[in-house]
């Protein structure tokens, strides 16, 4: 499973879009609002290409460090781009760099999604570098966390899945992976 965060990217998501369809894999995208508002033809196409949409944040901040009723106002702005553009409400939601605060349970109603491969992909330029460390850490069920902001990362997306799918691994959506 391959889910993108920090998009959608003008540049990058199109072209991972066009690479997911060709190898006929549904991925999860978790975004920032502010892109969605920037960028509403590419979420309306990952939407209508059927891949699942979730929140990430409104603007890419620590939901540790900005408290409570930031945190509360950054998944709402969220939540309405995407319904904005899509129609629909997210069910699920990543938070920046995996911060979360337990106490939100009650009080947002999304599904908190983290992962279990973390390749730094935005830290390299390196597709090569990802795409090993990806490969050196995945097993079945796992989460591959990447990110859809650059070349070298879309590249090493399209190497992992075909490399993955070669070994009989099968890409889902979070949702799947999680109701299954």
């Amino acid at each position: 499973m391959t889910p993108a965060d920090d998009g959608p990217n003008p540049e990058y998501t199109p072209k991972l879009l066009d690479g997911l369809e060709k190898r006929g894999v549904k991925a999860t995208f978790f975004l920032l609002g502010e892109e969605v508002k920037q960028y509403p033809d590419v979420v309306r196409r990952m939407h209508d290409d059927g891949h699942l949409i979730g929140v990430h944040s409104y603007k890419h901040v620590n939901f540790k460090e900005v408290g409570t009723a930031c945190t509360l106002q950054q998944i709402e702005k969220t939540q309405k781009a995407i319904y904005d553009v899509t129609g629909e409400y997210a069910g699920y939601i990543r938070p920046p760099y995996g911060c979360w605060q337990k106490e939100l349970d009650a009080q947002v109603n999304l599904i908190e999604v983290l992962w279990n491969v973390d390749p730094r992909d935005w830290a390299t330029t390196d597709a090569d570098t990802v795409v090993q460390r990806v490969l050196k850490d995945t097993k079945p069920g796992d989460i591959i966390l990447l990110h859809d902001a650059s070349a070298s990362s879309v590249q090493a997306a399209f190497t992992v899945i075909d490399t993955l799918q070669k070994q009989g691994y099968s890409f889902v959506t979070v949702e799947e992976l999680l109701l299954e």
